[in-house]
């Protein structure tokens, strides 16, 4: 467009020039400028109608190609397990999401009692845009790899009509269909840690594998992924206590999840973030799953929740954008003051023949989760730092 605007300039000067050059003539001179001028005149309207018709063309031509390279929105169910049925799949999940619609997660049995753990997501737009847009997501999350990652098996967009109202309303949602562990989440495993086997070696095995999921996720996934939602209900433990984390990422892709968790930031419940994502999630890097893992290593050496009244008030800081205090503070008042052990879970220290050694390796854990819980991003650990560091505490 720039060049049509300076090649007309140019042909408007030179007309203006020949204008004055030849401004007193004869009558018969001003004649031949005229035909000169209507000459120039129709060249100059001649380039710009051909230099248009080029550029619209061009236009159409691109956008026509964007629409030919444009992923079609896929319909059915997407399925990425081959022990998975597309057609079994969409039976088994229709029926249950019409008994069962005001629910989120579902236990799902297949084909030759293959059981699969669904998770629905509601959503408010489902415009071909932002479905696209969740569905390139989804694909790269299904691609995901790795001993300690739950990866995405299928998924399936569903509209239904709205039962609970009388409107002609519909809702849309998304099912993620993941792999079923029936030992269930870190969650549920810390609230009944009395009734399982759940010693140092157990939560030692727990962290590492937590940090090797994140670590993949941060270096070994192109681009870089981060967790966005790292807590002991995405920590899923399979029958030996392998961790394997869930919904990695799906924070950033669905905006229902972000809005929830936003609200819990706003009513001061985000024990789990760090301080840079306060009040909006404004900032959150990698060093901020850090953070996130920092409390969960901090939960499976103390036995505490971040909750816990011990760990004092946890206050805004001093720009209003981040929060201070908490876990973190308490457990580097407590290795300032050399009392270490009495931050332990005293579950993990009672029974004879507690070896020193252990005692030795769960105080290195405390001071690591520490550093992990560091106010600035900058002094926290890189997941690339902390696998090391938690490996060497134990051989596993």
């Amino acid at each position: 467009m720039k060049i049509v605007c300076v090649f007309v300039l140019m042909l408007y000067y030179y007309c203006c020039c020949r204008v004055q050059c030849h401004g007193e003539t004869t009558i018969k001179g001003q004649e031949g400028q005229g035909e000169g001028q209507r000459v120039i005149l129709s060249i100059l309207l001649g380039s710009i109608t051909g230099l248009g018709c080029a550029l619209v063309s061009a236009s159409l031509l691109t956008l026509v190609f964007r629409c030919i390279k444009r992923p079609p929105i896929l319909k059915g169910p997407v399925v990425f397990s081959p022990r998975i049925s597309p057609k079994s799949l969409q039976s088994a999940l229709l029926l249950l999401l019409l008994a069962n619609q005001s629910q989120s997660h579902y236990l799902l049995l297949l084909d030759d009692s293959f059981t699969v753990s669904v998770k629905r997501l509601q959503t408010q737009k489902n415009s071909a845009k932002i479905r696209r847009r969740i569905q390139r997501e989804l694909e790269i999350l299904a691609g995901l790899r790795h001993r300690n990652l739950m990866s995405l098996m299928a998924y399936y967009y569903v509209v239904q009509p709205n039962t609970t109202t009388n409107t002609s309303s519909s809702s849309s949602s998304f099912c993620l269909v993941y792999d079923y562990l029936p030992t269930g989440s870190l969650e549920d495993a810390m609230r009944r840690s009395s009734q399982l086997p759940f010693g140092w070696d157990t939560r030692l095995r727990i962290a590492v594998g937590i940090i090797k999921g994140l670590h993949h996720l941060h270096f070994g996934c192109t681009p870089r992924i981060l967790h966005y939602n790292l807590k002991p209900s995405n920590v899923l433990l399979d029958a030996e206590f392998e961790p394997r984390l869930g919904d990695c990422g799906l924070m950033h892709t669905f905006h229902e999840i972000r809005s929830s968790q936003l609200l819990l930031l706003q009513q001061g419940q985000g024990h789990y973030y760090a301080p840079e994502c306060f009040p909006n999630f404004s900032i959150y890097t990698e060093k901020s799953d850090i953070f996130s893992f920092g409390v969960i290593l901090g939960m499976l050496v103390t036995g505490r929740d971040p909750k816990d009244p011990v760990f004092g008030e946890v206050t805004s800081s001093g720009s209003g954008s981040g929060r201070r205090g908490g876990m973190g503070m308490w457990l580097r008042q407590v290795l300032e003051a050399g009392d270490g052990r009495e931050a332990l879970d005293k579950s993990l220290l009672l029974g004879g023949g507690r070896e020193e050694m252990e005692e030795d390796e769960m105080l290195m854990a405390v001071r690591i989760a520490a550093v992990c819980l560091s106010d600035m991003p900058a002094d926290r650990p890189s997941s690339d730092e902390l696998v090391p560091m938690l490996t060497q505490l134990h051989s596993f």
